[in-house]
């Protein structure tokens, strides 16, 4: 956002502390209609373009319910445009690498948020409160050495 833009916000405001002004958010479309964002889940990074449509949702160039296998995967991946009302509104391109497909819908999830409210910056609240644009960061701990897994050691025998 310019500085001049900034100004005069803060001047219809009247505000003295400048660090506490929210500023509106700015749309993000592309030349072709599009809005892009990452979305990640354990390993999984899902990178995702929406735009208007009629609901289609294509990953790695298939379908989406065909590449995620389950229905409740799929019901995942989709929950953001339930959350905001969206449904059937908007097609969704996605390349999605790392993970499995439990993660996979995640991140594609998470995408599909971020995504929305660079499309149309009134859904942040809304998908803020549901808890679809924060990044879940639980990931698999390592293991560790002289361990079999991660916290699992050999069995103790007294005798």
């Amino acid at each position: 956002m310019s500085s001049v833009l900034k100004e005069k916000i803060l001047e219809v405001l009247g505000t003295q502390n400048q660090e506490n002004v929210a500023l509106p958010r700015e749309k993000k479309i592309d030349a072709q209609g599009r809005s892009y964002a990452t979305g990640k889940r354990k390993n999984a990074a899902a990178r995702v373009w929406i735009k208007k449509g009629t609901g289609k949702i294509t990953v790695n160039d298939r379908d989406g319910l065909t590449y995620l296998g389950r229905e409740i995967l799929f019901n995942i991946a989709k929950a953001p445009f339930g959350a905001t009302s969206n449904e059937n509104k908007f097609d969704v391109v996605a390349t999605i690498s790392g993970g499995g497909k439990s993660g996979q819908a995640g991140a594609l999830a998470h995408g599909i948020s971020k995504a929305l409210v660079a499309f149309d910056p009134t859904t942040h609240k809304t998908l803020r409160v549901g808890g679809f644009l924060t990044r879940d960061s639980r990931v698999v701990e390592r293991k560790k050495y002289g361990l079999k897994k991660a916290r699992k050691a050999q069995t103790y025998r007294k005798r």
